[in-house]
């Protein structure tokens, strides 16, 4: 398969460790895992091959062995979080499946709060990944789609969830100060559909309220995709 070979092949299939040098002290997942405990503590951007290699008690110089650039290192991450599902069976109703599978994705995107932004930004696939798509497609079998379509799905239910993590993690201020724009340029009345849309409204919904309707706006989206439940 062209591109499946050299630096540019996924991390995965590459080899764990560099077999020369000394023994090897860590794996993959131990540096992982001392990644994300950095990223959940202080944001991503203070995720680098020095600061991760520092927190092992080691040099950068070493963690390259492991891991050759900072993006296997975002990649390993991204991958990490997605063994933190507990797919539960097919119940029969698909589309209440996929909600409970999105709503599991809120509360991981939520503990994790710089991961919905990476995954927009920075999407890839790696073995735990792969698991989750197999579970999704399972939760799927029974439904008529075409596997392109339902791949399409997961890939909306992915975003559309990503988005939504990403607005609830928005400064509230700064959702005051949008409602008081737009009522500055609904001054003009050059707005008269956006007028009668908001005519009478003391203020936007709440983060809470848009929050509340995830459920509801993802079930219209996948039905959207793939057919009445």
């Amino acid at each position: 398969m062209p591109g499946s070979e050299g630096a540019a092949a996924s991390i995965w299939m590459r080899q764990e460790r560099s077999a020369v040098g000394r023994p090897a002290q860590w794996s993959r997942a131990e540096i992982t895992t001392v990644a994300l405990g950095v990223a959940d503590t202080e944001g991503l951007d203070a995720v680098s091959m020095r600061r991760v290699a520092a927190e092992l008690g080691t040099g950068a110089a070493s963690l390259y062995r492991y891991v050759e650039t900072r993006d296997d290192l975002l990649d390993l991450m991204t991958d990490a979080t997605s063994a933190e599902y507990e797919p539960a069976p097919a119940t029969g109703d698909w589309l209440a499946d996929l909600i409970v599978l999105g709503e599991q994705v809120r509360a991981i995107f939520r503990h994790h709060r710089w991961l919905a932004g990476l995954a927009l930004a920075r999407p890839v696939i790696g073995p735990n990944g792969t698991a989750l798509i197999e579970h999704f497609l399972t939760l799927l079998q029974a439904h008529p789609a075409d596997v392109g379509t339902k791949m399409e799905a997961f890939a909306m239910l992915n975003g559309i969830t990503a988005a939504f993590a990403l607005q609830e993690q928005a400064d509230p201020a700064l959702q005051a100060r949008n409602f008081a724009y737009l009522g500055h340029a609904l001054t003009s009345g050059t707005h008269p559909r956006l007028t009668a849309l908001l005519t009478g409204q003391a203020q936007l919904p709440p983060q809470e309220e848009l929050a509340d309707r995830y459920a509801d706006i993802i079930a219209r989206v996948l039905t959207g995709l793939l057919g009445p439940a």
